[in-house]
C-alpha cells in the first residue's frame, strides 16, 4: 500500500513538472514575439537605411527567427490557458489524495447491523491494485481474454457502482435455488384439543428467495443507507410475498449508532442480524422459530458497551410487521427487544462470516461468546400477520394453534390480546474448524382479553398463563478446510400443549473456498412441528423426514 502510493505520488509530480517547462517555454516564446513587435511597433518613424548596391554575390538569409502572427500568439496563449487549468487540477489532485490516503484505512468501513448484511468488516476483493483514493497502476487488470477490469467487490456489500465526494452505492444480491421433498411426512396430525388437521406435502423446485440490495453512505460515512426488494417466491399471490423496505442509520461513535426503518427485532441470535451465515440455507430449528420475533418498524440502537461487549436495543411497532398494513396497528408502540453480547476469549466474530455459526475462519485461539436477550410486546389478533406469509412469526401453542383463533379455549372463547415476554441464554465456542453452539429459551403469554366476556365456566378453560421453554444445539467441523463442512443439530420445545422437537444434519460444500457460493444438502426429522409456511421445508404438525437442497449465491 505504501509503495503504491509513492509511485503514483512520484508520477504525478513527474506530469507536473513537465507541464511547468512547457508554460515556461510558451511564456518566454509569446514575450520574445510579444517585445519584437513592440520594438517594431517603436521604430517606425525611424527612416529605413539606404538600399545597398545590387551584388553578384547571393543574398544571405536573416539570422533572426521569423516572427509569429496575432493569431499564432493567439492560439499559443488559448493553449498556455489550458495547460495551466491541467496543472492546477493536477496538483489539486494530488493534495486531495494526500489528504485522503492520511486518513482512509484501506479497508472498506463495516456494514450496519440490518437485516441479511453482514456487519463485520471484511478486506475488499478489487480487480485492480488500486485502493481507494488513489489511480490504478499503469497496467489495469484484465481477464483471460485481455479485457480491461473495473470495479470494486466486497463481500456481503456487493460491487460498488458510484463513489463520489457525496457519498457512494453498491449493489448486492442473495438468492438460492432449492429442491425440498417432503413426501417422508404424515399426511394428518392431531392437535392438543383432538381436531385432526391436514398436512400438505410437497415436492418442488424453487427459486426460492431474491433479494436486492442497495447500500452505502450520503453525504457522510458515518450516515449509511440500506434498501432493499425482498421476494419469497414459494408464497406467489399471498401477502407480502415481495417487500420493498430498508433502513436509515447514524454512527455517532463506536458505542452508539441510531437507526430507523424496517429490521429484525434482537430477541434470539438468529435475528441479530447474521443471515445468512447459518449452518444451513434459510432455515431454523423449529425451537427458534417458535419463540422469536421477527421484523419490524421501528429505531434501534446498537454499539459497544467495552472492548469485548456489545449490545443492540429496538423500540418497534409489533412482533412481525411483514403483510400487516398500518391501518391495522394499535395505537401503542409498546414491542422491544434487545441483546447483551459478550465475547470472554479469542476473536468469535473474526473473518467475513464470523458473526454467524461454525468455524469456517479456522480459529486459532479458543474463542467464546456468551449472550443474554430479550423481548416484550403486547399484541393483538389485527396486529398478527396471516400464518402463511414469510418471515414473520405468529403467538402459537406449542401444538402449533395461534393463539387468536376462534374458540380455541372452549365455544365462545376467542383471544384478542396477549402480552408475549420471552429471554434467552445462548452460548457457544469456535476452535481450529469446529464449533458448538446451543441456545435456551423461555416464553411465557399472559394479560389476555377476550372478544366476548367470559362465564365463570369459559373462564375455567382459559390458563391464566401459558409457559414454555426450549433449547437448541448445533455442532459442525471443517472436513476440508475452506471446502467442505459437516454439521448436525437437534431442538426441543417444552410446552404445556405438546413437545415438539426436530433433528437435522447436513453439509455445506464451497465451492470457491468463500460463502458466496454454497451448496447445502440437509436430511430433517420432524416430530409434530408447531411452526411452518410455505418458504421453510417444514410445515406445521409435520412429522416424518423432509431432504432439501439449496445453491445460495450470496454477494
Amino acid at each position: 500500500m505504501t509503495l503504491l502510493l509513492s509511485q503514483t505520488r512520484i508520477a504525478t509530480r513527474r506530469r507536473s513538472y513537465v507541464l511547468h517547462a512547457v508554460l515556461v517555454v510558451l511564456y518566454a516564446l509569446v514575450n520574445c514575439s510579444v517585445g519584437e513587435g513592440q520594438s517594431r511597433t517603436a521604430n517606425t518613424s525611424v527612416p529605413d537605411p539606404p538600399a545597398k548596391p545590387a551584388s553578384d554575390s547571393p543574398a544571405k538569409p536573416a539570422s533572426s527567427p521569423t516572427s509569429i502572427t496575432s493569431d499564432e500568439r493567439t492560439e499559443l496563449l488559448k493553449l498556455i490557458k489550458s495547460l495551466q487549468e491541467r496543472l492546477d487540477k493536477l496538483e489539486a489532485t494530488q493534495g486531495a489524495r494526500s489528504e485522503e490516503a492520511a486518513v482512509k484505512s484501506p479497508t472498506v468501513p463495516a456494514t450496519n447491523e440490518t437485516p441479511n448484511a453482514a456487519s463485520t468488516t471484511s478486506a475488499p476483493l478489487t480487480t485492480n491494485e488500486g485502493t481507494e483514493g488513489t489511480e490504478a497502476p499503469n497496467k489495469p487488470a484484465q481477464d483471460d481474454e485481455g479485457n480491461k477490469l473495473d470495479g470494486r467487490y466486497t463481500p456481503n456489500l456487493g460491487f460498488r457502482v458510484a463513489n463520489t465526494e457525496y457519498g457512494d452505492l453498491n449493489i448486492s444480491i442473495y438468492t438460492y435455488v432449492r429442491y425440498l421433498n417432503q413426501l417422508g411426512l404424515d399426511s394428518s396430525y392431531v392437535d392438543a384439543f383432538g381436531n385432526t388437521k391436514t398436512v400438505k406435502n410437497r415436492q418442488d423446485l424453487q427459486l426460492l428467495k431474491l433479494q436486492i440490495k442497495f447500500l452505502g453512505w450520503m453525504l457522510s460515512p458515518k450516515l449509511r443507507y440500506f434498501l432493499y426488494a425482498w421476494t419469497s417466491n414459494a408464497n406467489q399471490g399471498q401477502g407480502a410475498q415481495v417487500v420493498l423496505a430498508g433502513n436509515l442509520q447514524y454512527t455517532f461513535n463506536k458505542y452508539f449508532t441510531l437507526g430507523g426503518g424496517i429490521r429484525s427485532l434482537p430477541g434470539t441470535r438468529s435475528v441479530e442480524g447474521n443471515f445468512p451465515f447459518w449452518t444451513n440455507v434459510d432455515s431454523r430449528h423449529i425451537a427458534d422459530e417458535f419463540m422469536r420475533p421477527s421484523y419490524t418498524s421501528g429505531i434501534w440502537a446498537t454499539g459497544q458497551l467495552a472492548k469485548r461487549v456489545k449490545y443492540q436495543a429496538m423500540l418497534g411497532n409489533n412482533m412481525s410487521t411483514l403483510g400487516v398494513p398500518a391501518s391495522r396497528l394499535d395505537k401503542g408502540i409498546n414491542t422491544f427487544s434487545s441483546a447483551l453480547i459478550w465475547f470472554p476469549t479469542g476473536d468469535f466474530e473474526q473473518g467475513f462470516t464470523g458473526q454467524g455459526w461454525g468455524d469456517f475462519e479456522h480459529h486459532e485461539k479458543f474463542s467464546t461468546r456468551l449472550a443474554v436477550h430479550f423481548s416484550h410486546s403486547k399484541e393483538n389478533k389485527e396486529s398478527q400477520p396471516d400464518s402463511d406469509t414469510f418471515e414473520n412469526t405468529q403467538l402459537r401453542l406449542s401444538d402449533g394453534t395461534v393463539i387468536f383463533t376462534p374458540d380455541i379455549f372452549g365455544p365462545g372463547v376467542t383471544v384478542t390480546d396477549a402480552r408475549y415476554r420471552m429471554t434467552t441464554v445462548d452460548g457457544g465456542f469456535k476452535y481450529r474448524g469446529f464449533s458448538v453452539e446451543g441456545e435456551y429459551f423461555w416464553r411465557w403469554l399472559d394479560d389476555f382479553k377476550f372478544l366476548d366476556p367470559l362465564t365463570p365456566a369459559q373462564f375455567q378453560l382459559v390458563p391464566a398463563r401459558l409457559f414454555d421453554h426450549a433449547f437448541q444445539l448445533q455442532g459442525t467441523a471443517m472436513v476440508v478446510p475452506q471446502k467442505l463442512q459437516a454439521y448436525v443439530g437437534h431442538s426441543r420445545i417444552f410446552g404445556q400443549y405438546g413437545r415438539p422437537w426436530d433433528f437435522r444434519f447436513g453439509t455445506n460444500f464451497f465451492p470457491f473456498k468463500n460463502h458466496v457460493v454454497r451448496w447445502n444438502n440437509e436430511a430433517l426429522y420432524l416430530y409434530k412441528s408447531p411452526v411452518g409456511y410455505t418458504s421453510v421445508p417444514y410445515p406445521v404438525g409435520g412429522r416424518g423426514w423432509v431432504f432439501h437442497s439449496s445453491m445460495e449465491l450470496a454477494f
